[in-house]
């Protein structure tokens, strides 16, 4: 329990007491008072009237004021009738009196007068010794109830008194002799209560602190230096440039590639800020770009390479940012301590790319003439000497065409992936009919649908608007889909073409019955030359990857959703016009 919740719990409990023990004391004493005045008011009166009475009956009857006396008197009887039987004794008091008041000159009323008059102080004599005894009683039970309740109120202060004092002394005394010890440089001390109370609370941070110093303590600082100058040596030697910056965004280190690529000096960003820098160098402010709004790089822009002019060349790196998190000693929570940006020059490997590229590009152009040439002239041969040839010669015919046919869409699709690669991708993006895209993708596949006995059904939503898109692009993307799910369907199956639109967006799916895809394969279905291990299926791996490139050229948005052993949906969503 808390020493707050203790202290107010007891005070309370003691406040609380006295509030009982001055109520007892208020509620009996009014009883008291209420009782003596009952007597004082009712009894006394009437006792007071009586004697007036008895004396006005002693003077002389004929005497009016005795008579007015007496009347008065009884007057003020009659409305102070409190006690039982006391208003049958008055009623036949006032009766005699009348009788009295009729004939003064006799002497036989005034016995029964007296007599009556006796009667009335009798039964209030009566009252005063019941309410005396109802009084005391009170006064006994009163006391009682205080004395009891005092004692409670004492009990209760009394162990206050011994407890409270001590649970709050106990720790202090002990915290005090501990922070001596660690003032004397005795680190390893420890407070050992352990409680829930602020005292707790206190002591955990205690500890917290000693065991801090402690491995402080323990620590050579000499080590420290030689390892902080064996990372630096290490750091400045390394061909990448790398920069750190601590929590608040200053520079900590900083290499010489780094420097050399900032085009500034060590003096110019050491312990400086880097937003500072930032404002004065484009570099630094593409660098801290993703700390500096607290965001996290997202794919697209770690594919993005950073452009630098050194060594006067055109150089390409990739950033990379590390987060240094440590966890405190004696702390739960782990912290963030700054950030640590590493450049890796990838140059050559642009380069590279940019050759195999253009070689793609080169002989895909070249290979397409010729190819396309044996094709035309396949196409005579079999026209004039197909009714020539035997069984034998027409399949080696046939196959030759086929191995034609797959050469030319090699060809194009290396092509088209030049073209993606080299930034010249041609779009013409315009208001398309959603259905028109759908008709002749489904069209360009039928005659291989047929061939496995493969219905492809179209189910889209009526009255859909306009698609944002190259109409041309967007219907390779969709027969691309469709071939791939009539190639891994099996025969006699059913494939779904899903239309419909999905708020500012118009989305297509291909949904197939085929074998699905490995939940670990799903996220490099799109990666150029990626197939799964263990497909029977030719290809080349490309057909996915530049139907991703030219989606996400027009601000589209693809992927898959696939059950191993159920079947695939892929799909793609482009703006509405």
């Amino acid at each position: 329990m808390k020493i707050k919740a203790k202290l107010t719990l007891g005070v309370g409990s003691l406040f609380i007491m006295i509030l009982i023990l001055a109520a007892l004391g208020t509620r009996y004493i009014n009883t008291l008072k209420n009782d003596t005045e009952n007597i004082l008011v009712a009894n006394y009166s009437t006792l007071e009237y009586s004697r007036n009475m008895l004396l006005a009956l002693d003077e002389s009857l004929e005497d009016k004021s005795a008579l007015n006396k007496f009347d008065i008197n009884l007057k003020k009887q009659q409305k102070n009738i409190t006690e039982p039987g006391e208003s049958e004794a008055t009623e036949l008091l006032t009766e005699h009196f009348s009788k009295l008041k009729s004939d003064t000159t006799t002497n036989l009323l005034h016995p029964l007068i007296r007599r009556d008059i006796s009667e009335i102080m009798h039964l209030n004599m009566q009252a005063i010794q019941r309410k005396s005894n109802i009084a005391k009683e009170t006064a006994k039970s009163s006391t009682l109830w205080i004395v009891l309740t005092g004692t409670v109120c004492f009990l209760i202060a009394f162990t206050l008194l011994i407890n409270l004092p001590n649970n709050i002394s106990r720790p202090i005394k002990e915290l005090s002799e501990s922070i001596k010890q660690v003032a004397s440089r005795n680190y390893h001390q420890r407070v050992n209560f352990e409680s829930h109370d602020e005292f707790g609370e206190l002591a955990k941070s205690f500890n917290t602190m000693a065991e801090k110093l402690e491995e402080y303590s323990n620590s050579n600082l000499s080590d420290v230096l030689f390892e902080k100058k064996r990372i630096e040596t290490l750091i400045n030697n390394m061909r990448d440039p790398v920069i750190g910056l601590d929590e608040h965004m200053k520079i900590l280190f900083v290499n010489n590639e780094a420097l050399k690529i900032l085009g500034m000096t060590s003096d110019q960003v050491m312990h400086q800020p880097a937003i500072e820098i930032s404002l004065r160098n484009d570099l630094m402010r593409e660098l801290i770009r993703n700390i500096k709004e607290d965001i996290k790089p997202d794919e697209s822009s770690k594919k993005n390479s950073i452009k630098i002019f050194v060594d006067n060349k055109e150089s390409y790196f990739d950033k990379d940012i590390v987060e240094i998190i440590i966890h405190p000693t004696g702390e739960k929570t782990k912290k963030l301590i700054g950030h640590v940006i590493m450049l890796k020059n990838v140059t050559h490997f642009k380069e590279l790319d940019f050759a195999k590229t253009n070689f793609i590009a080169t002989i895909s152009h070249e290979l397409k003439t010729p190819i396309s040439s044996i094709k035309m002239s396949l196409k005579l041969l079999e026209k004039e000497a197909k009714q020539n040839m035997n069984t034998s010669q027409k399949e080696l015919l046939e196959s030759i065409n086929e191995d034609s046919d797959r050469l030319l869409k090699i060809t194009a699709e290396l092509l088209n992936l030049s073209q993606v690669e080299t930034g010249n991708v041609q779009l013409s993006i315009h208001a398309s009919n959603p259905y028109s895209i759908a008709d002749y993708a489904i069209d360009a596949v039928k005659i291989q649908a047929e061939q496995k006995k493969i219905v492809v059904r179209i189910e889209a939503e009526k009255d859909l608007p306009d698609v944002k898109a190259d109409p041309e692009k967007t219907t390779w993307v969709l027969i691309n889909f469709l071939t791939n799910a009539i190639r891994y369907s099996p025969d006699q199956s059913t494939i779904q073409v899903e239309i419909v639109q999905e708020g500012a967006r118009i989305k297509y799916a291909v949904k197939d019955n085929g074998r699905g895809i490995e939940e670990r394969y799903s996220k490099k279905i799109f990666d150029k030359y990626f197939q799964i291990p263990g497909s029977n299926k030719t290809g080349n791996g490309l057909g996915l990857a530049i139907s991703k490139e030219f989606i996400d050229a027009q601000d589209g948005i693809i992927g898959v959703k696939s059950e191993f052993g159920i079947g695939s949906i892929f799909y793609f969503s482009l703006p509405m016009a």
